[in-house]
């Protein structure tokens, strides 16, 4: 009954003008509701974090209430499989960043999780591995630089992959490390000059993407003030 109600209030909250600009950023809205994130934002603390409802928001396939169930879920509560059933339900971009952003990082699972998803195959799973690294570099302020040193073989490997969520998210994973402080910044731009050196307009993008970032005077004076 709780999630027929939720369900109903976000249908009432739904504005189908707004699938026109969401599909131009590459977001599925096949079974979409028109729902700006803010307003899904404020729903969800209204609601507070509930994962039954979670689940149940979720398993009803409406784009919305799958950022609404990202929002509301119990990191600690996670269990691997569910992690798995979701990542493989992704089928937009923004559906796995809110997912990744919202809940999965919060997990103690998700440092291993990133491993496991960036070998696989499926376009959201694989950057869904990506986005954890990218999250991870920014929220987990206790991980250690080892921890994200590990990553880089696997961001090296990943740059020739020529889907454009995946590439983006190797891009964003790569970015964000080498952001994270100077002994991260120093690394990342050595890959970054080698995933250069590939002969592969895919890795020359990410690389150069990267290279402009990383070596901003701006971006090293942040990194130097942390």
């Amino acid at each position: 009954m709780e999630c027929e109600r939720i369900l109903d209030k976000l249908i009432s909250l739904s504005n189908k003008e707004n699938l026109y600009g969401m599909s131009r950023y590459g977001i599925n809205t096949s079974n979409a509701l028109g729902i700006p994130i803010p307003k899904i934002r404020l729903l969800a603390k209204e609601i507070g974090n509930n994962h039954i409802l979670a689940l149940d928001l979720w398993n009803t396939n409406f784009h919305e209430a799958k950022i609404l169930a990202s929002m509301i879920g119990v990191p600690e509560i996670l269990t691997s499989d569910q992690m798995e059933n979701w990542a493989r339900d992704f089928d937009s971009w923004d559906v796995c960043d809110q997912t990744c952003n919202n809940l999965f990082w919060k997990s103690p699972l998700a440092y291993y999780k990133s491993f496991e998803w960036c070998r696989r195959n499926e376009e959201f799973v694989k950057r869904a591995g990506y986005v954890l690294m990218a999250v991870l570099a920014v929220h987990d302020k206790k991980r250690n630089n080892e921890d994200f040193f590990r990553f880089f073989p696997l961001i090296y490997e990943g740059s020739t992959d020529e889907r454009i969520y995946v590439k983006k998210a190797v891009n964003w994973a790569l970015r964000q490390i080498g952001k994270r402080n100077n002994v991260l910044n120093k690394k990342a731009i050595e890959v970054a000059i080698d995933i250069k050196k590939i002969n592969s307009k895919t890795a020359e993008w990410i690389a150069n993407d990267a290279l402009r970032e990383l070596q901003d005077i701006k971006i090293l004076q942040k990194i130097k003030n942390k």
